[in-house]
Parts: structure tokens; sequence; C-alpha cells
């Protein structure tokens, strides 16, 4: 459905009930007057986004894109100044340690703006009032509201990132407690939410630097600082996921490690109470034997003796164990 749809001209949004119900007059009169239309869709059906790409002449294969969605991240020419832009939004659920993901599709062209979005996350109510709230920044047209969206899901990203890393320090601070812990099952999950994050980041990364490139004439000089200073968050938002990626990996192999050296001192204790266990044994079997000729076999004080004997050896045997760790 249409959330929002109004036209910008002189850095003011024109207020017209009739640009919301008739497209084709809103797109003309942005168009006729040297301003722009910006529509705002949440998960239109086919026929909806079909009927606006008739009126403002948006290619097939970019529509069919934006219907489906769970694209990968890009930004692609169609014409010589219509582009189709399509970007992951994440966000972060804390108590379940994941990380869900939705999509904005961007049509972009010097008179209009279209944003399709899927999923929860990316609500642009926001961004729009940021924008109109604006004047100098609106100024610049549709890229001004572009880079605007952009803006705002990349400052998504950054909080994912930085959620992501409050749980990684949690797990290193677990697996390197004396305490004895499970967190094979947490690693992996953070593991898995760290790729969804670099899904989203590292295709949008090496796209934008690429449009930055090809397009810098185009966008003008005021307009390039603004997304250049997006690119660089993305790339500092790769390098954060990346080196989570490496901290998590070496938290899983210290988690294993720490997990060897408990069966170890494991295996230690139970060997230890084992022989503490067998020396008893060993004298109460040899004296339950009933052989005539044993030492002290008929002397009355021979059963406390062999009694004080298991008791001495076991004593012995868990000083030893004692001082050397084993217990």
């Amino acid at each position: 459905m249409i959330i929002d749809c109004a036209v910008y001209r002189d850095a003011q949004r024109i207020e017209d009930p009739e640009h919301r119900t008739d497209v084709a007059a809103a797109h003309a009169d942005a168009a006729r007057n040297g301003g722009f239309l910006w529509i705002g869709l949440l998960e239109p059906d086919p026929s909806e986004l079909d009927g606006i790409a008739k009126e403002l002449g948006l290619h097939p294969l970019a529509v069919e894109d934006a219907v489906k969605a769970h694209q990968r991240p890009k930004i692609e020419l169609y014409a010589d100044d219509d582009f189709f832009i399509v970007v992951k939004t994440l966000w972060y659920v804390d108590h379940e340690d994941a990380v869900e993901t939705g999509e904005i599709a961007v049509f972009l062209s010097p008179t209009y703006l279209v944003t399709v979005r899927h999923g929860e996350g990316g609500r642009l109510e926001d961004v729009r009032t940021r924008v109109e709230a604006q004047v100098d920044l609106l100024g610049h047209g549709p890229v001004a509201a572009l880079h605007a969206v952009l803006d705002e899901v990349v400052d998504g990203y950054e909080d994912v990132a930085a959620d992501l890393q409050v749980d990684v320090t949690e797990v290193e601070q677990s697996v390197f407690s004396p305490v004895r812990t499970h967190d094979s099952e947490r690693i992996y999950g953070l593991k898995r939410e760290a790729l969804e994050v670099r899904r989203a980041v590292m295709p949008l990364r090496d796209q934008l630097a690429r449009f930055l490139r090809q397009q810098s004439d185009d966008l003008g000089p005021n307009a390039l600082p603004f997304f250049r200073d997006v690119a660089d968050h993305l790339v500092r938002v790769g390098e954060t996921v990346e080196s989570l990626d490496h901290l998590l990996d070496n938290a899983l192999t210290a988690h294993l490690a720490q997990l060897s050296v408990q069966q170890n001192e494991d295996m230690r204790k139970i060997s230890a109470w084992g022989a503490l266990l067998l020396a008893p044994t060993l004298v109460a079997g040899i004296y339950g034997m009933n052989f005539d000729h044993m030492p002290e076999l008929h002397w009355a004080f021979g059963y406390p003796l062999a009694l004080l004997l298991m008791v001495c050896v076991s004593l012995g045997l868990w000083r030893t164990f004692k001082s050397t760790g084993w217990l």
C-alpha cells in the first residue's frame, strides 16, 4: 500500500490531496515545475506497483525485483538517469541473539523517488520528516532523499554491529571464566548473525563505492561528501563485523581448548579416586583369601592392623594427589 505520496518543489512539500490518488498528475506536476515526486510503499501487491510503474516508466525487471524482494544489495542503472537500488534493513533482537532482516528497493530518477519497503525494519516516516525539515538538503532533489534513506539504513547497521559487539564480549567473558560453560551453541549462533550482517553490508559497500566513482559528476560537489560519509560508515561497519567474526573464531577455539583441559582434569580426578579405592581393595582382597599361612592372620590385632594399613595408604595417596593438583 502507499504510505505517503508527495510532490516537493523549491525544498518544500506541496500539499495536494490529488497527488496521493493520482500518481500521473503528481508526477506531471513535479516534472513541470522543477520538483520531484516521492512515493513510499509498504509491501505492495504486483498490481499496485505495476500501476505506478506504468505511470513513471519503471523498468519491468526492476519492478519484478521490488515485488519479490529477497534480492542481493545492488545499485543498477537502467537508463541514463534511472537507477534501481536495493538495500537490506537490519535490526537486532537482543533476547534471541538474532539479526532480523528486511529490504528497501528504491527507484531513482531526476523527477521521482519511489521506495518499496519489505519487513518491519527501515521505517521511513521519520526519515521523510527529517528531510522535509532540512531545506538546504531537500533542495538537492531526489538525490537528497536517497541519501537520507541510505543514511538511515547504514545507521541501523551500526546499531546492530554495536549490539553484536556486546554479545561477543559476553561470550568471551563466559569462555574464560572459571565456571564450566556451554558456549558453543551461542558462538555458532552469533557467527550466523554476523554472516547475515556481512551479506547486507559487503555488497552494498562495493556497489556504493562504484556508484560514487561513476556518478560523482552527476551528484555534484555539494552532495558527494554526504554519500562519501555513508560509504565511510559502511566500511567501518564492515571492518567491525569482520573483526567480530575473527573474535568468535578465536572464542570457539579457546572454548574447545577449555573443554579439552576440563576433560583432562576430570580424567585425572577419576584416576586419583580410582587409586584411592584400589589401595584398600587390594589389602582387603589379599587378607580375604583366608590362607592358613598369612602374616598376622591369627594375631588378635591383625584385623585392626589391616584397617590401619588401608587408611594410611589411602591417606598417603590422597596427600600426594592433592599436592600435585589431581584432586
